[in-house]
């Protein structure tokens, strides 16, 4: 009968202290003192895109606020696959993260059916940062100022489409429109935004769709002609543009979801940790005043609704590159 008593007196005493003790400790095991070294946030394309140009506004925020260095790591190539696989096989510790285009990442399994990874059972959501709409321009050079101009001038001459990359969330958005307006266009895909951008300004190619934060700075500067916005609404910050859906493709919208992953197995006490500083930071005014300047909305999630959304995008692109019978050379 004692030893009952002290061990209820035991037990009682055990929920006093852990009531009283910081989440960081109760964490042990499930994070423990996490984070206590550096951590590394995987960016799957190349340097000066959407996915970068967040990461690095976000990264010594974060450092700050976790006591540890952020390490932005650009590494690019299959659209975004070899980073995701990267995050895949690294630790399920917290140390290693990935942000990046989350429509990209929900198009793969649709397109690359030998993927070495399963992004819905090997990856999972961190937070949801930002929004920012695809921009369909062309180069000044192109005869046509409307979406319906563009589609007559495709029909008789020759127009070269850019896209970011073979399977990008651009290249679909593009099939999905040239679905639903008739349009001709031959696509030349990229290894990143940036040098889509930059052939489609001297001339090289002449259609382009894109993120507006690494796209708006060239329409800005003169260097490409702006048609539409595929926003479902227009945007006080490009003026009086029509949206896609407004100018003959009604409910069409697209667009760059940024986001950070992590391994699977993370402890959801660091995913915690980590879904509440990103959502502060990029919450901050200056951050948000700066991303708003290029055309990106602060858009956040918790942890689980960006796992919801995940899954309703592979929805979404699966049945596009099902109708378009899309193929990867």
């Amino acid at each position: 009968m004692t030893i009952n008593r002290r061990g209820a007196l035991g037990a009682a005493l055990a929920t006093t202290l852990a009531a009283s003790l910081p989440a960081r400790v109760l964490a042990q095991g499930s994070g423990g003192n996490w984070p206590s070294k550096p951590l590394k946030l995987i960016v799957p394309y190349p340097p000066g895109g959407s996915s970068d140009i967040i990461a690095r506004a976000i990264s010594q925020p974060l450092s700050e606020a976790l006591g540890q260095s952020v390490i932005v790591d650009n590494r690019a190539g299959a659209n975004g696959n070899l980073g995701a696989d990267l995050l895949a096989k690294a630790p399920a510790d917290g140390y290693t993260l990935m942000l990046c285009d989350l429509g990209a990442l929900a198009i793969s399994p649709s397109l690359y059916p030998k993927l070495p990874f399963d992004p819905s059972k090997d990856l999972r959501g961190v937070a949801m940062l930002a929004y920012s709409p695809h921009l369909l321009v062309v180069h000044p050079s192109v005869q046509a100022n409307t979406l319906k101009e563009l589609v007559e001038l495709s029909k008789k001459s020759d127009l070269n489409f850019a896209v970011t990359a073979s399977g990008s969330t651009a290249h679909l958005a593009g099939i999905e429109l040239q679905r639903k307006v008739g349009a001709k266009w031959e696509y030349v895909p990229y290894k990143g935004g940036v040098q889509a951008v930059l052939d489609t300004v001297a001339g090289q190619t002449q259609v382009l769709m894109n993120g507006m934060l690494a796209t708006y700075p060239q329409v800005q500067a003169g260097k490409l002609k702006l048609i539409a916005v595929s926003k479902a609404t227009r945007m006080p910050l490009i003026g009086n543009v029509p949206t896609i859906a407004e100018q003959g493709a009604p409910g069409y919208e697209s667009g760059t979801w940024q986001g950070v992953v992590a391994g699977r197995g993370v402890p959801d006490a660091v995913i915690a940790r980590l879904n509440r500083e990103l959502v502060r930071i990029i919450r901050t005014p200056d951050i948000r005043a700066r991303l708003a300047g290029q055309g990106a909305e602060v858009v956040t999630m918790a942890a689980p609704e960006q796992d919801q959304f995940f899954a309703k995008e592979r929805a979404r692109w699966a049945q596009v590159v099902k109708e378009a019978n899309v193929r990867l050379d």
